[in-house]
């Protein structure tokens, strides 16, 4: 009782003072006037629309931090001896950007606390990006309007790879070294461009004297600044657009159901930054990550045992790994297929994939109505599907970059665990993509199940024959409704007739597989035809 009369006092205090300041800065400027409309926006309140924040924070973390480490490290590739404080290394020849990073680690006050945050933060970034864009995927959150925010999405998320690649690449020690020769032999695998793009990166035959004062300003400068005016320009948008939001009762394509920027939004918005901060801050100072003391200045010829990429770059990794090194002579060039498809062209399908996507499904489904409620993923089996085969084949590949030690670490030959992952990787995609699509339309059976007979009470009854069966309560208006809030369309019809183009029967046949096997709710409305005309919003809500 005191604890809640002592919390209910601080809510109070918490709200009059945010009152007081809103009344003292607008009687000074025009706060309310000039942003009225924005302080009273309203964000819908669910957990997972915080994702995007939690890549946010940890951007402006990474921001802060990486000032602070401007400040002290040195990006050079000149040879030093160094005479610092970590005994171990005393007398050993390093690079002067091993040599600062040393110093920043070791004779900086709060320095190695401040890089471990600052990569701590960046993984953090890395992995909110991915599972924001898991969100927008599965939810269809990049339907019309929003197919620029997808674009500007996706090119956040290559744009934080190559940043976390420059970023662990600049303390020039064994490790990062290891990736940086493997990256070489990406760029080099460019048939004719190659060589020419290798010395233009490196200053020379690798490992060269100049790519780490090239990487420095790309990780300072070109790259933040990039991700910077993205965040921008996705928040501007997030903003001039109506956010999603999921289907329920009272909530529709021409509103939005949630709490004000100002002072709730606000407020929560304030404290997950801070919670963020303090989580982030809290793993480095006890949780060590890239103690590159322990690994050592780079050399050509050493190379770190068990080496591995960090998260988001394991799948390149583990691509080369499987795929089976050979190679063709064509017109006086030698092409060496591994490592030049699984590093250059695999990346560059995938990520023409994701940018193409939104656009792709609607070619298929032919929806070019606005669509600002959020589906189920169980309502969309084919797209549920496709992006739970991506994680897998993503994860099996990840697996892969770290074959050698999994067969290490259970004793079984390495050919072995290579050969087995070759035929998982195409199999378990499929397998995923399969058993997916039969969850989900098993979730849906469920639903149509508890539309018709309800819930399951709990309680037996005994008939007068003497039999016990289980009753049930019907569904609450509102679970009702967040039910049969899905968007009902039928498939393309099949065009027949000698005129019909190869493209408009291509269409139908992706159409018919993508709707297929949808399991009907009592008491949803007819399927709308999928073949609306252009800006007809097609989707079918129970209001």
């Amino acid at each position: 009782m005191l604890l809640s009369r002592r919390r209910a006092r601080v809510e109070r205090r918490a709200a009059d003072a945010a009152e007081r300041g809103a009344v003292y800065l607008d009687r000074r400027l025009p706060v309310f006037d000039g942003g009225g409309a924005l302080v009273r926006k309203a964000f819908p309140d669910h957990w997972s629309f915080l994702l995007g924040e939690l890549a946010l924070y940890s951007f402006v973390v990474l921001l802060l931090t990486g000032v602070y480490l401007t400040l002290f490290f040195q990006p050079g590739m000149n040879e030093v001896v160094y005479q610092g404080t970590y005994v171990p290394l005393r007398d050993v020849r390093m690079s002067e950007a091993f040599a600062s990073t040393l110093r920043l680690s070791f004779d900086v006050r709060g320095g190695l606390l401040i890089r471990q945050v600052h990569h701590w933060a960046a993984l953090v970034m890395a992995s909110a990006v991915g599972v924001h864009l898991l969100r927008v995927f599965f939810t269809g959150a990049f339907r019309r309007p929003r197919e620029a925010n997808w674009v500007i999405g996706t090119t956040l998320l290559l744009l934080t790879v190559l940043e976390g690649f420059a970023g662990y690449s600049l303390p020039d020690d064994l490790l990062s070294g290891t990736g940086l020769r493997t990256a070489q032999g990406f760029v080099i695998s460019v048939p004719v461009a190659g060589t020419y793009l290798t010395m233009f990166l490196f200053g020379g035959q690798f490992p060269g004297t100049d790519i780490v004062s090239r990487l420095y300003p790309a990780h300072i400068l070109l790259l933040p600044g990039a991700l910077l005016a993205a965040v921008v320009v996705h928040l501007i948008l997030v903003f001039h657009l109506k956010h999603t939001q999921w289907a329920g009762p009272g909530r529709t394509n021409r509103n939005v159901v949630g709490k004000p920027m100002f002072p709730q939004f606000a407020l929560r918005s304030a404290g997950l930054m801070a919670a963020v901060a303090g989580i982030l801050f809290a793993l480095g100072a006890v949780a060590q990550i890239n103690p590159i003391w322990a690994y050592g200045p780079y050399r050509p010829d050493q190379v770190s045992t068990g080496a591995q990429p960090d998260w988001y770059l394991g799948f390149l990794e583990g691509a080369i790994r499987l795929l089976p090194g050979f190679e063709t002579r064509l017109w006086g060039h030698t092409v060496n297929w591994n490592p030049f498809l699984p590093t250059v062209v695999f990346p560059v399908l995938f990520f023409a994939a994701l940018y193409a996507y939104p656009f792709l499904e609607r070619w298929i489904t032919r929806d070019r109505g606005e669509q600002h409620l959020c589906d189920r993923p169980r309502d969309r089996p084919a797209r549920t599907a496709l992006g739970v085969a991506g994680i897998a084949f993503y994860g099996l590949l990840l697996l892969a970059g770290g074959q050698d030690v999994v067969a290490h670490v259970l004793d079984v030959s390495l050919n072995r665990i290579t050969w087995t992952l070759r035929i998982v990787v195409i199999l378990g995609p499929l397998a995923a993509f399969w058993l997916t699509r039969r969850v989900c339309l098993g979730l849906q059976a469920h639903d149509a199940e508890r539309l018709r007979e309800g819930d399951e009470s709990g309680e037996l009854r005994q008939s007068v024959e003497g039999a016990y069966g289980e009753s049930s309560r019907p569904l609450g208006d509102a679970e009702r409704r967040t039910l049969l809030g899905r968007r009902t369309e039928r498939p393309l019809p099949v065009p027949a007739g000698p005129s019909a183009r190869r493209g408009d029967r291509v269409r139908a046949a992706l159409s018919g597989w993508y709707y297929g096997d949808r399991v009907p709710y009592p008491g949803e409305e007819p399927a709308a035809p999928a073949d609306a005309p252009a800006g007809q919003d097609v989707s079918r809500r129970t209001p």
